[in-house]
C-alpha cells in the first residue's frame, strides 16, 4: 500500500508542480518552454522523446522538477514507490507525444482513463496546437484552474505588456493622410 501511496503522491504532486510552478509561469512570462515544446517547426515527437538540444533537454528537466522534488520527499514513504512513479511519468511524456506518429488512443483505454482525468495522447495534442488550453502533464483536472491563474495573471504576461506597448507607440505616431 505504501508502494502505491508513493506513487500517487509523486505522479498528483509533482503535476501539481510541474503545471503551477512551471508550466504556468513558462506560459505567461518566459519563452524557452514555448520556443521549444510549441515550435510549430519541429516535431514534438522528435523534441519530446528523441531530441539532445540542450535547450530542449533543460525545458524537459525543468518541467520534471517538481516530479523529483516530490519523489525525494516520497522516497521516506517508499523508495519503490517514488521510482515506479518517476518511470509511470516518464513513459506517460512519451505516449501523450504519439499522436504524431499516428496513435489513436483504443475506445478501451479512452473509456479507462477519462473517468481518471488521465491527459490522452489527443488531448496533449491539442496543447501543442493550441497553447492556451489542456494544461496539466498526467492529469486533465489541472487544466481549468491552470488557464483561471492564466487569466488572473495575464495583465503581468509578457505577450500583454508588449501588446500595450504597441498600442502606446501607435498612438505616438501621426497619421498622414
Amino acid at each position: 500500500m505504501t508502494i502505491v501511496g508513493a506513487l500517487l503522491i509523486v505522479l498528483v504532486i509533482g503535476d501539481l508542480g510541474s503545471t503551477f510552478f512551471y508550466h504556468v509561469p513558462q506560459h505567461l512570462w518566459f519563452t524557452l518552454h514555448l520556443r521549444t515544446h510549441h515550435d510549430r517547426r519541429r516535431s514534438y515527437w522528435e523534441h519530446a522523446v528523441l531530441s539532445r538540444d540542450p535547450a530542449i533537454l533543460f525545458d524537459g528537466f525543468l518541467g520534471a522538477l517538481p516530479y523529483l522534488v516530490v519523489a525525494a520527499f516520497a522516497a521516506r514513504l517508499s523508495w519503490e514507490g517514488a521510482l515506479l512513479g518517476l518511470l509511470l511519468g516518464q513513459l506517460h511524456v512519451w505516449w501523450r507525444h504519439t499522436t504524431e506518429l499516428g496513435w489513436k488512443s483504443p475506445r478501451w483505454a479512452e473509456a479507462l482513463l477519462r473517468p481518471l482525468q488521465i491527459v490522452l495522447p489527443e488531448d496533449h495534442d491539442g496543447h501543442h496546437r493550441n497553447p492556451e488550453i489542456e494544461f496539466g502533464d498526467i492529469f486533465r483536472f489541472y487544466d481549468a484552474p491552470a488557464r483561471a491563474l492564466i487569466s488572473l495573471l495575464a495583465p503581468t504576461s509578457r505577450r500583454t505588456r508588449n501588446a500595450s506597448m504597441r498600442r502606446r507607440r501607435a498612438k505616438r505616431i501621426p497619421v498622414r493622410a
